[in-house]
């Protein structure tokens, strides 16, 4: 079994959706693009034909080689999307550094921790995901698979659902559906700076325990008096009562004011 197939790639075939993905990246001829995991190329020939300059990473070193010989024009680099440096990037002068991509559904969701972190150096993302984690990048409050990957994740993009992806447009099928999301870094992060990492924290303790009323996750999560998890609600209008995934960003942002 090759890397590739071993982490749960699924290789595109459909021509339609390869198109729609670059529709939705909006790549032109002055423009740097990073594609994550090419596989057979169905991808990277698409934008090859409508980017500037396209860097490929894959981890498979069969299929690099096969795509070095058939697309000369793609700068392929053999590497593991997880660790690869994203915030190296460097923008055109007179361009966008975009990403696209269809994302092993194993490790889909390292991969765009690792996008998160080198925001700055990218203008726009297009990612291909397993249906499941898509939904929840892409969901809003109060919905049921809205989370701290929601949450996190829009208080520094603007997220878009673009596309659903039946099974039948990869080969070998997957199990489930994929989906399309289409991330764009936000030029201000709804979180001021010093909030960051403190934000992080109350996020990931509200949605710790969905079930839990929020003033008790979060003196569960973050180890303060319940006491003082409800004062801090109650403070920025937030009943202490309510659940995590009915807060919208604006009032987490302002929670971690307070805590």
């Amino acid at each position: 079994m090759s890397r590739r197939r071993a982490l749960g790639q699924h290789f595109l075939r459909d021509p339609l959706v390869a198109r729609a993905i670059v529709d939705a990246l909006g790549p032109s001829r002055r423009d740097l693009v990073v594609e994550i995991g090419p596989g057979e190329g169905a991808l990277t020939d698409v934008l090859a034909g409508r980017a500037g300059h396209v860097i490929a990473l894959e981890i498979d070193r069969e299929l690099v080689e096969r795509l070095r010989r058939r697309l000369p024009v793609v700068e392929i680099v053999e590497a593991d999307a997880r660790t690869w440096d994203y915030g190296l990037i460097a923008r055109p002068a007179d361009g966008q550094a975009l990403v696209a991509g269809n994302l092993p559904y194993s490790v889909g969701k390292p991969i765009v921790a690792a996008l998160m972190a080198a925001r700055r150096a990218i203008d726009r993302m297009v990612l291909m995901l397993q249906r499941e984690v898509a939904e929840r990048l892409a969901a809003p409050p109060g919905s049921k698979v809205y989370g701290a990957l929601s949450v996190l994740t829009q208080a520094v993009c603007d997220v878009e659902l673009t596309l659903r992806v039946p099974p039948g447009a990869f080969r070998p099928p997957p199990q489930v559906e994929s989906a399309v999301v289409r991330v764009t870094p936000r030029a201000q992060s709804r979180v001021p700076e010093p909030l960051e990492a403190r934000f992080r924290a109350v996020v990931r303790a509200a949605f710790a325990s969905r079930r839990k009323m929020l003033a008790n996750a979060l003196a569960g999560g973050l180890g303060v008096p319940l006491a003082t998890a409800r004062e801090a609600a109650t403070a920025c209008g937030v009943d202490p009562a309510r659940r995590a995934e009915t807060l919208t960003i604006e009032e987490f942002v302002a929670l971690t004011s307070r805590l």
